[in-house]
């Protein structure tokens, strides 16, 4: 079908004008980036975005700090840790010297009990019973996640560098953790053929990358 029976002069047809032939050029990309955007799954980059919700929605990082209270005899080394110095400092436990068993050192020992003020607040936190058990987990704090600080990429494994803090759940977590401080880690990422993810302990290429382990051996930040 030629140009005149379409309603165009000849030679004319194809002519288009300087904002008609950007306008075209700029759909052309478009629908080239829309079919490349398509054929990418939201993993493909490890952007900060990506780190930030992948770390934060962990497990590792999402479960609640335990602190483990135990009562009874203990050794003098553990009556005289930071925690149990901020429980004594705060009337929730008392103690008395008692000979120490066999296998407990370094002497003296300590029969550690609840105050009444510790088991009103304790007995908030925990089922009723553990109250008087020898020893019991209570939930203290959830970490906060602050900021990715570097990502270091090599091939198809990449180093994130990111800080956190504690928030305290009570009044033992407030005693025990500052949410003030703030903490730096570094975990391994991985590029699998699903898109790029955290290196959990099952799969550690390297000691010491895991999120469990950064958690762990975290550092406070300067």
């Amino acid at each position: 079908m030629g140009a005149a029976a379409l309603g165009c002069p000849p030679g004319k047809a194809r002519q288009y004008s300087p904002d008609a032939r950007l306008m075209l050029k700029t759909s052309i990309l478009s629908f080239f980036a829309l079919l490349l955007l398509a054929a990418c799954s939201p993993r493909d980059f490890l952007s900060r975005r990506l780190a930030t919700d992948l770390i934060a929605a962990s497990d590792p990082f999402k479960t609640p700090q335990q602190y483990v209270l135990q009562t009874g005899v203990i050794s003098n080394k553990d009556y005289v840790s930071p925690e149990y110095l901020v429980l004594q400092h705060h009337g929730w436990i008392s103690a008395a010297t008692i000979a120490c068993p066999a296998g407990l050192a370094p002497p003296p020992c300590w029969d550690v009990l609840l105050t009444p003020s510790g088991v009103d607040t304790v007995r908030t936190l925990v089922p009723g019973e553990e109250v008087f058990r020898p020893s019991f987990a209570i939930p203290v704090a959830r970490r906060q996640f602050v900021s990715i600080t570097g990502i270091s990429k090599q091939g198809n494994v990449a180093d994130v560098d990111f800080t956190w803090k504690w928030v305290p759940l009570n009044e033992i977590g407030a005693a025990l953790y500052s949410s003030d401080l703030q903490y730096k880690s570094t975990v391994e990422f991985r590029n699998y053929d699903d898109g790029w993810r955290i290196v959990v302990a099952q799969s550690a290429p390297r000691p010491g990358q895991t999120l469990d382990d950064s958690l762990k051996n975290a550092e406070p930040a300067q």
